[in-house]
């Protein structure tokens, strides 16, 4: 019990205690968003939320190495390479945000920083090979190149997804909280307290770093923090034992909001992945929600999915509340894109 306390004690007082010294340090190096164009936030904000987001969480995560005898011995032969993987990968992820941050990269080079944490859980054993098939409660295992191609478009998209999610102050870290929560009962109910304790990292930086996000935020995630962020949930959904229906149930909405995006900018004959103002989220905002309803929204909308994927055990009915849940959320999407500009 002790060692749960400290992987998720230790991880929020870093966090809480690093972010204000980060966010002078980024301040002091120009490492900042200023209003105007898509940025509707007031004053001058720096991005520093990465640096204590990683650092929080990569200190819980070593914590159990350091001190074996308060921890739970490890339950799936697999973690020591799958920790190497989430360590590096985190690290890369950082650096490569940080790097963003700085220069504002181009895409390219984004995705480049992107794949190279897709390869890194690639290489860690960290990659989806096989899922439930609901319709005849059978596995499917994929071939290698499709693991491969299947992983990569995980690990990127859901990289991709948390760092357009980052537009709301205190909405990526409050849904990354949501999905690390859930993470922890499940893996819990299934006696994997070992792989628990990484979520429960997670969720003890977020908490941490959440009183400077809260709006109107003092602090923002930045790219450091939105691909760290990204990566860490990409993989630690595939540790969980890559139960795909539960983490499409918990991050249904962000999901179904960038597959949205991405239709419509290709239809209006612009790359998918140039900024606007067309997110839900955003288009919220601009019809008057203030960020702490929009927060709260996603919060309650992600809460009551994580708590159907605990508690529904029928994967034939954890599709069709899917099907629903996307349903509702096109629903959604398609009101708020009436009479708004998403290029704005």
């Amino acid at each position: 019990m002790v060692g749960y306390v400290l992987v998720v004690g230790v991880p929020f007082l870093i966090a809480w205690l690093l972010t204000p010294r980060a966010a002078r340090w980024a301040t002091r190096m120009g490492m900042v968003d200023r209003p105007g164009g898509r940025r509707r936030h007031r004053g001058v904000v720096p991005r520093a939320g990465g640096i204590p987001l990683a650092v929080a969480f990569l200190v819980g995560l070593f914590l159990p190495q350091l001190f074996p005898s308060l921890f739970p011995p490890l339950a799936d032969p697999n973690q020591p390479i799958w920790f190497r993987g989430l360590v590096a990968g985190t690290v890369v992820a950082l650096l490569g945000g940080l790097w963003d941050d700085f220069r504002e990269l181009p895409p390219s080079y984004q995705f480049g920083i992107q794949f190279l944490c897709g390869v890194i859980a690639i290489a860690s054993t960290l990659f989806i090979e096989r899922i439930n098939n609901p319709l005849t409660d059978r596995q499917v295992v994929f071939p290698a190149g499709v693991v491969w191609v299947l992983t990569l478009f995980w690990v990127m998209g859901m990289m991709n997804t948390v760092n357009w999610l980052d537009g709301v102050d205190g909405l990526a870290a409050s849904v990354g909280g949501i999905f690390s929560l859930v993470l922890v009962i499940h893996l819990f109910s299934r006696g994997l307290g070992s792989v628990a304790l990484w979520p429960l990292a997670l969720l003890g930086a977020l908490l941490g770093f959440l009183p400077y996000n809260w709006p109107p935020a003092r602090v923002f995630l930045g790219s450091g923090g939105a691909y760290t962020l990204g990566y860490v949930m990409a993989v630690l959904g595939i540790a969980a034992g890559a139960k795909v229906a539960t983490v499409l149930l918990v991050l249904g909405l962000p999901i179904a909001d960038v597959a949205w995006q991405i239709v419509r900018r290709w239809r209006e004959g612009r790359s998918p992945f140039t900024g606007d103002r067309g997110h839900l989220h955003l288009r919220l905002y601009d019809r008057g929600w203030s960020p702490r309803r929009i927060v709260l929204l996603y919060v309650a909308w992600e809460g009551i999915m994580g708590l159907v994927a605990l508690t529904v055990s029928s994967r034939l009915l954890k599709l069709f509340l899917l099907v629903i849940m996307v349903a509702i959320a096109v629903a959604v999407l398609f009101w708020t894109s009436r009479g708004v500009d998403g290029s704005q």
